[in-house]
């Protein structure tokens, strides 16, 4: 039976061991008023701990928001999510080996969910496979401390995957708009509605407790069927929160175009980019876009894409979709990624994954932080920087192009351009590509044999993956390949015998056109 309760009194449902499930993507969605209580009530009794926290993406601000409430002595013992990079003090305690850590995809902890709800044992999954993930590497054990084997490798009708073992959920914590008082939750004024209705299910069936912030409540019998996103059946607990504590996202109060409530006005008066290292690169892997490509685009210079196209004249050949769930329309950047506005449909993030799997993406844009010579990408771990995977293997192995995106170097790098060609002012320190990516999130071997298309787009250079490893396909006009780009790699690459200049347009302050290319 559903109990509209103070959140004091709805957080005593949790006890000592217990599996929470956290609902929400980044900063989007999260019930923080649900999350700051819990935080609050191990602070004065010390209750509950040993907790293991189920959180399929990086719920935070990285300002103490979100899981940081959670982040004290005793309170956890395990952590099995995405992504850790918007919590900071998570990260820490896990690489000083504090407490047990996974790193999974955050669409397999999606489907995890489903799968827990429907009592099988576990996933099936090709995705992982060749990566950290994979049980002949890392096994997804994110430090030392962690041992227990929760990933299998299996053969099913002579094909290698990934087994990944149910986790059972004793409370889950979910946010939505409206319930009434069966418990009944809408989502009309959230930006996504995530997987709140997977993870309530796999809370639910596991014999567990589910556990609703919400922004208001009404009466029994007054919400539309069609509008409830989680049914009062699943739900035990009902919490409404003050405005404060139930923003849309931690960056916005409302935001009305992200709910799908308007359609915001085109932005004509957008100032145009500027040519510098970023636009470069995102103009020429703007160049590898096809007739009607359905894309994803990573943070940092995939962004650029679309703004890019735009100017390139071919803004009407492309729909872009977020992990989260959103499909058309503009994706949101920074402390609100994971929303879109102008979208054509929202979907939950379980059901936008079952679309990647299943390899409905065109193209993938994604940021490369480190590059090896046999096309290995690493994005999830540095040294004490662990920000995990998020769903980059998911899109990454599962897209039928992928587009890699990144400076040749970094840390310091200045360039000179504007006349069509490109002039290394300054070299930045730090080499990209490296002899031996220190984590394998993107395996060029399993795209090898999957003959995957795969490009790596530099301000200087384009590369293409082979079965012989990194080939240099174009070099930018005026700059040498030995000594302006083989020079400042960790490892020597293939050389194509009919290297090209990068097109001498993508160095000029004018826009690209693209209609041609397209």
């Amino acid at each position: 039976m559903t109990v509209r309760q103070s959140r004091e009194a709805a957080i005593e449902r949790i006890d000592d061991g217990d599996t929470v499930g956290i609902g929400g993507f980044v900063a989007v969605g999260l019930p923080e008023y649900v999350l700051e209580a819990l935080g609050e009530r191990y602070a004065e009794t010390g209750q509950p701990g040993s907790l293991t926290l189920y959180h399929p993406a990086a719920e935070g601000d990285r300002q103490g928001r979100g899981l940081s409430h959670l982040v004290q002595d005793g309170m956890l013992e395990r952590t099995i999510a995405s992504h850790w990079g918007f919590t900071p003090d998570l990260m820490e305690r896990i690489v000083d080996n504090e407490i047990e850590a996974y790193n999974l995809p955050f669409g397999v902890m999606d489907h995890m969910l489903r799968d827990t709800a429907a009592g099988k044992p576990g996933t099936i999954s090709h995705v992982g496979l060749g990566t950290f993930v994979d049980p002949r590497q890392d096994g997804a054990k994110a430090n030392e401390v962690t041992d227990e084997d929760i990933v299998e490798l299996m053969t099913v009708d002579g094909e290698e995957y990934l087994f990944y073992h149910s986790v059972p959920i004793d409370v889950a914590i979910i946010r939505g708009t409206t319930a009434d008082e069966d418990g009944n939750v809408t989502m009309e004024r959230e930006a996504l509605d995530s997987n709140v209705l997977a993870m309530a299910q796999a809370a639910h069936n596991s014999g567990g407790t589910v556990i609703a912030q919400v922004e208001r409540v009404t009466e029994s019998g007054t919400l539309t069927a069609r509008d409830v996103a989680v049914p009062g059946v699943l739900v035990d607990s009902v919490v409404e929160a003050p405005p404060s504590h139930h923003q849309q996202t931690y960056a916005e109060a409302y935001n009305p175009a992200y709910s799908g409530e308007i359609k915001r006005p085109s932005d004509d008066q957008r100032e145009p980019l500027p040519l510098d290292a970023r636009t470069i690169i995102a103009r020429r892997a703007a160049m590898e876009l096809e007739t009607d490509s359905v894309i994803n685009l990573g943070v940092g210079v995939p962004e650029l894409v679309p703004a890019v196209a735009a100017d390139g004249g071919v803004a009407d050949e492309i729909t872009q979709t977020v992990e989260s769930g959103p499909i058309g329309g503009a994706a949101s950047g920074g402390i609100s990624f994971g929303t879109a506005v102008n979208h054509q449909a929202l979907v939950s993030s379980p059901q936008q994954f079952d679309f990647y799997d299943g390899g409905g993406l065109d193209i993938g844009f994604l940021g490369m932080a480190q590059a090896d010579a046999a096309g290995n990408i690493n994005v999830s771990r540095f040294g004490s920087q662990l920000p995990g995977c998020g769903g980059f293997i998911n899109i990454t192995q599962n897209a039928d192009k992928v587009v890699f995106c990144g400076t040749l170097t970094t840390d310091g790098l200045e360039i000179a351009t504007g006349d069509g060609t490109l002039a290394i002012e300054c070299e930045g320190t730090s080499p990209k590509f490296v002899e031996s990516v220190e984590q394998i999130t993107f395996s060029g071997e399993y795209a090898v044999e999957t003959e995957q298309p795969v490009v790596y787009v530099t301000e200087r250079a384009v590369f293409e993956l082979t079965a012989d490893g990194l080939v240099l396909t174009e070099i930018a006009p005026g700059l040498d390949p030995e000594t302006d780009v083989s020079d400042e790699m960790g490892f020597e690459p293939l050389v194509a015998d009919d290297l090209a200049e990068m097109e001498p347009q993508l160095f000029v302050d004018d826009p690209l056109d693209l209609t041609d290319a397209v």
